[in-house]
């Protein structure tokens, strides 16, 4: 790859289909860089002692794209090595095990993109508007998320 070329990219999207760990991760390679840190979020099968069949995701989906532009322009200034950065998040049904998220950082050095990509994930589950409804065997609930809307002071 001619290194001229390799500028830094941000690759968002947001999707209905089953999302790759390989399409992701190898979005953010850089020969100049080291270290590819890799944040996947999957739907586990339980909550608080409750059976989840599977997980719903909608979206406000340019508003959504448009906060997580924000979250990569902030991870630029905080760490500005960061090479490339990804962030696929999958919208409608997933079911268990798979990815609901998958978050890619690539940098010169491991700690730059350790610390942006679990800001990343931080910062997205608090202010991107994308919503959960967790399916149960007899109910289901939309969840907010722990971190949403003041409880991180962080950002």
């Amino acid at each position: 790859m001619d290194e001229s070329k390799d500028v830094p990219k941000d690759f968002i999207k947001l999707k209905s289909e089953k999302l790759s760990v390989d399409e992701v991760s190898e979005m953010v390679v850089s020969p100049s860089c080291g270290a590819v840190s890799v944040f996947i979020g999957t739907t586990r099968n339980n909550f608080e002692g409750k059976k989840v069949i599977h997980l719903e995701y909608e979206a406000y989906t340019s508003m959504a794209e448009s906060e997580i532009k924000k979250i990569c322009r902030d991870v630029r200034q905080k760490w500005p090595s960061i090479k490339h950065i990804a962030v696929h998040h999958r919208l409608g049904v997933v079911p268990i095990t798979e990815a609901s998220v998958i978050i890619a950082v690539s940098s010169p050095h491991r700690a730059e993109s350790l610390e942006a990509v679990t800001y990343c994930i931080n910062t997205l589950k608090a202010f991107v508007p994308i919503w959960k409804k967790e399916i149960y065997e007899d109910e289901y609930s939309w969840k907010e998320n722990k971190e949403c809307f003041g409880a991180n002071s962080e950002k």
